[in-house]
């Protein structure tokens, strides 16, 4: 569950790269025939830094179920650990809170709404307990319209930082997949509420949607979509580097610790 990445420590090298890939757009990094020191440059920002792919659903949960029997649990999974493993070929260290078909509560527990709560409340605490930069939770979303369509973040009502963050990803979807025009939104989750670090819910797409259920379901589609994220990543702490903006509060661990666990609330 614990991955160690490989740790580049002469970060000054890049400074001049770094002041250029602030000021263009990150898919340009990403064609095949971009230099080496474009993808270095990418890469600059998420070096040493800690951040938890919660790949949502799993186990006994398989979130949304498509038409032909498609699960969200999968999709999630399939998109995180690509996700993970570009974080980690970077230089970030990455948590997963999950890296098969599993749900982390306890094996004795039998019922499904103990079960629940045991899954978020260890996700979310392997966020807090590792005193992790970031939170990207993924999941699929669903309406009861076919009609619907496109990747869209979601951050808690009230966390700035978090909303900061999830603009830059939804920017980056919105750029790679070229088929959203979402903004981000705030939505109260159990995941983003109690997370004391700046966390992003990424819903990657509707499997109720017929044409984006079969996109999701594509091992090229989905490394479209964990390369959008990954970018949108990278020019956060990129941004949030060159302001010197804190997105990690001891105060909001304290609030954490001392407030009263609310509604549990999962997309």
């Amino acid at each position: 569950m614990f991955i160690k990445a490989f740790k580049i420590n002469k970060r000054y090298l890049f400074a001049t790269a770094f002041l250029v890939f602030l000021a263009l757009p990150v898919t340009m990094y990403l064609d095949a025939g971009a230099a080496r020191e474009s993808q270095a440059v990418l890469a600059w920002p998420v070096v040493d830094k800690v951040i938890v792919v919660d790949p949502g659903h799993g186990g006994f949960d398989p979130g949304v179920v498509g038409k032909n029997g498609v699960m969200e649990k999968d999709i999630n999974l399939a998109i995180g650990k690509r996700l993970a493993a570009e974080l980690k070929q970077a230089g970030a260290t990455v948590l997963m809170t999950r890296e098969t078909d599993s749900d982390l509560s306890e094996p004795g527990t039998t019922s499904l709404l103990e079960k629940k709560q045991e899954d978020l409340k260890k996700r979310v605490a392997l966020a807090n307990e590792h005193k992790a930069d970031l939170l990207i939770s993924i999941h699929v979303n669903s309406h009861s319209s076919e009609a619907p369509r496109g990747a869209q973040t979601f951050v808690q009502p009230g966390f700035p930082e978090s909303k900061r963050a999830g603009q830059i990803i939804q920017s980056e979807l919105t750029n790679f997949l070229k088929n959203t025009d979402r903004l981000t939104k705030e939505a109260d989750y159990y995941i983003t509420r109690n997370t004391s670090i700046p966390a992003v819910l990424v819903e990657t797409g509707f499997i109720t949607n017929a044409s984006e259920s079969r996109l999701l379901q594509d091992p090229a589609y989905q490394g479209k979509v964990s390369r959008a994220i990954y970018a949108g990543i990278a020019r956060y702490f990129a941004a949030a580097a060159e302001a010197g903006a804190p997105y990690y509060s001891e105060e909001v661990i304290k609030v954490f610790k001392e407030q009263t666990p609310g509604p549990l609330g999962e997309p």
